[in-house]
């Protein structure tokens, strides 16, 4: 429990009540945008004057002395205590009380939370580009390999394996949007709103700002200390994000299973059975499906905390934190594994030989009796139907279709009379044809899947560079912090 706040108003607590209410365990990713939110502060307060340079550079020199990656005390109520402690031992209190002079812890984590969390973002970016270029890839090796569609978890159509992975990608793809969209919402800094009502002290949070690399202040302070908006809506980007990803691994799970055999997990992700021999597990993907979960827990439970407060700075808010580091490293973690996973997928491209999928061309049945016969859709759509029962109840497929019997039902449950040619029954149905005649845009046909994959790949190369135009601001806003402190603490000023 750190001294520094007691024997004031309040004299003692009890350090079970102090452990209870601490936020000190989870403030370790805080620890750096801490720092550097002292050091860009201290530098303001020295160019408006507020302190003497003396102050500044003793202050500057021991904020530099402090390691970033230091394991914080666990007796301490938080990160920011911490850091005061640290200057306290390294220069007269009667300089490093000087420390807190024109802010509050509450402006002080708003801060430090956007810091950590701009930050990580960047790097969760970058996880779901490696996912989408991992799709890319084998979506390349994939453009003319057959696979069902399915509608209801029955054989629909007949797609490509790529086609199907394009999917993904667009997919995430809006979620790399999304999460961007977020970025100059979170890129506000609250530093100066002090407690709730700014300060006395003639400060410039223009200039606070600038050195931490936020694009301008949040100006209303207490709006700048009470809101948390910012982690909802990075959790709620988040739990779409998941439920993407759940998606993905349901997939695979359920493709990878004998019934379905549309894929086969590589070995060093998947688990056998303890007594069943035979078993070749998706545990992996499992794990993914089932932590996905979590992030849209962890948002529920935000949301349902911050509805509850009244505006200002509230300790309830100290518990989203939490849960906003718990959901980006959660999910980083499983996009991770699946683009390894991804890269080491096989795919079955026999998969048509399967009699469960040969009716899934009937569309085209159907279609071809209204392009080249002049049925009515719903007509025609009635005539397949029944042609397919017939077969069924034959236990025939459709490769055994003859045209007299698409002749003879379209007389008995249409009343109509047809001349359908076999030539015609063969084409319609054919898998591979099927899916070369669906060349329609954002269609399954190899030649557009190709035309898309060109694009998407287009499209993860502008997100890796936009990304990288980010960072590089934040790298210029360390760069004029150092030079600060380069300037005010390693000089030797005297007053």
């Amino acid at each position: 429990m750190s001294k520094l706040l007691r024997g004031g108003r309040i004299s003692s607590a009890r350090k079970d009540v102090v452990e209870f209410t601490a936020s000190i365990k989870s403030d370790q990713k805080l620890l750096e945008a801490v720092i550097k939110i002292n050091q860009a502060h201290v530098t303001m307060l020295l160019e408006q004057q507020i302190i003497k340079p003396s102050t500044a550079a003793k202050l500057l020199a021991a904020l530099n002395e402090i390691d970033p990656k230091m394991k914080l005390d666990q007796t301490l109520e938080d990160v920011h205590l911490a850091v005061e402690e640290e200057i306290n031992k390294k220069i007269p209190k009667d300089v490093a009380g000087n420390l807190h002079i024109a802010k509050s812890r509450n402006d002080q984590v708003a801060t430090a939370i956007r810091m950590a969390l701009r930050t990580s973002l960047h790097d969760l970016i970058n996880l779901i580009v490696t996912l989408q270029d991992s799709l890319i890839k084998l979506a390349e090796k994939h453009t003319e390999t057959l696979v069902p569609s399915y509608t209801h978890l029955h054989p629909a159509q007949p797609v490509t394996f790529a086609h199907i992975l394009v999917s993904y990608v667009d997919a995430l793809q809006r979620s790399i949007m999304r999460i961007k969209g977020a970025l100059p919402r979170i890129n506000l800094c609250p530093m100066g709103a002090g407690a709730i009502a700014t300060t006395s002290f003639p400060i410039n949070r223009e200039r606070t700002a600038e050195l931490l690399g936020f694009s301008a202040v949040l100006e209303n302070s207490i709006d700048a200390v009470g809101s948390r908006d910012f982690i909802l809506e990075t959790l709620a980007d988040l739990t779409i994000l998941a439920t993407d990803v759940s998606r993905i691994a349901e997939d695979l799970i359920v493709w990878s299973s004998p019934d379905f055999g549309i894929i086969d997990l590589p070995e060093s992700f998947a688990f056998t059975s303890s007594i069943m021999p035979q078993k070749k597990n998706p545990d992996v993907l499992e794990v993914i499906r089932a932590r996905m979960s979590q992030i849209l827990g962890n948002f529920v439970i935000s949301a349902t905390t911050l509805k509850a407060l009244p505006s200002g700075y509230n300790l309830d808010l100290q518990e989203l934190t939490p849960k906003l580091w718990e959901s980006i490293e959660t999910v980083s973690a499983s996009l991770y594994v699946l683009s390894e996973l991804t890269i080491h997928l096989n795919v079955n491209k026999d998969v048509f030989s399967k009699d469960v999928l040969h009716y899934s061309t009937t569309t085209e049945l159907a279609n071809l009796l209204v392009k080249k016969y002049d049925v009515p859709f719903r007509m025609s759509h009635k005539i397949v139907g029944a042609v397919v029962k017939t077969l069924l109840e034959k236990k025939l497929t459709l490769l055994n279709l003859k045209s007299e019997l698409v002749n003879k039902t379209a007389e008995n449950v249409a009343g109509i009379t047809l001349a359908v040619k076999q030539a015609d029954i063969k084409d319609s149905i054919d898998p591979k044809k099927f899916v070369e005649s669906h060349n329609t845009l954002g269609g399954p046909a190899p030649a557009e899947v190709k035309r898309m994959l060109k694009n998407r790949k287009q499209l993860t190369a502008h997100s890796k560079k936009s990304l990288e135009t980010h960072k590089k601001g934040l790298e210029e806003a360390d760069l004029k912090l150092k030079s600060a402190i380069h300037k005010y603490a390693l000089t030797k000023i005297e007053d």
